[in-house]
């Protein structure tokens, strides 16, 4: 019997998407395939890590030890704090350099191009340049220049890529929205006032978009700040069990399409 096509849309939330590997240990524990993925900002960085073939025990290890003053290079604010050159590094020496065609699922990388104004799609090409575009918070970090472009998060024009899932070929898509609007956030830093803008910028732009999604899993991670990397365990758990609840609702999807095709 023929078998659906089943598509991962990873959102942004800075260090909130690390609920997207709760969401994919979930998936693959209960034998749901993941057969592509399309990430924006960190939904792009967790989407790579698990295309290039990293076990998901050693992606939980890794994260939970994660700490931003290994990756993050500061320097005298022009167009950004910080430069990205480390973290480029850090993607390619965890992705073995690999171009986003060689990973062991169709995945593509949700970028936005700042001179434009439109959103770049990244399905080939080097992973370690297209995450990093992907991942540029306006503001925060240095915008990147690849192939004549000035790239910035893919957050700003797709929080939540469902459109470039479908476009994919997913049959069903699973969608996950990690950056959900925090009301009465306490705002005490530059960072603070970028991400929570760019949040509310995109909030009414995924609501009207959550119909496209055959599921939506929503963490209720908006307790945690997104540039908090203190709480990662917390943070993927909250992934996972968020899934649980879904997976009665993903079989019956699965069911369906079944019976319809």
């Amino acid at each position: 019997m023929a078998h659906p096509k089943i598509g991962l849309a990873l959102g942004s939330g800075g260090a909130r998407g690390f609920a997207h590997l709760g969401v994919i240990k979930v998936l693959k524990d209960a034998g749901i395939p993941i057969d592509l993925i399309a990430g924006s900002s960190m939904g792009a960085l967790v989407a790579c890590f698990y295309g290039a073939g990293l076990d998901l025990e050693r992606l939980y290890t890794f994260s939970i030890a994660f700490k931003r003053k290994y990756f993050l290079d500061f320097t005298v604010p022009k167009m950004g704090f910080i430069t990205g050159k480390k973290v480029k590094e850090f993607i390619r020496m965890f992705t073995h350099g690999k171009n986003i065609e060689e990973l062991s699922i169709p995945i593509a990388i949700v970028a936005t191009d700042l001179l434009t104004g439109e959103k770049v799609i990244f399905t080939q090409g080097p992973v370690a340049e297209a995450v990093r575009a992907s991942i540029s918070i306006p503001g925060i970090f240095v915008p990147e220049r690849y192939q004549g472009r000035l790239l910035v998060d893919g957050g700003v024009t797709d929080r939540v890529p469902i459109s470039v899932a479908k476009d994919m070929g997913a049959d069903i898509i699973i969608a996950v929205d990690v950056s959900t609007v925090k009301q009465g956030a306490e705002i005490t830093s530059i960072y603070d006032v970028i991400m929570q803008s760019i949040d509310i910028m995109q909030m009414e732009i995924t609501n009207s978009r959550e119909n496209a999604a055959n599921i939506m899993i929503r963490p209720p991670v908006e307790n945690f700040s997104s540039q908090a990397f203190t709480n990662i365990e917390e943070i993927i758990k909250l992934g996972e069990d968020e899934t649980k609840k879904h997976l009665d609702q993903i079989a019956v999807e699965i069911e369906q399409w079944k019976g319809s095709t």
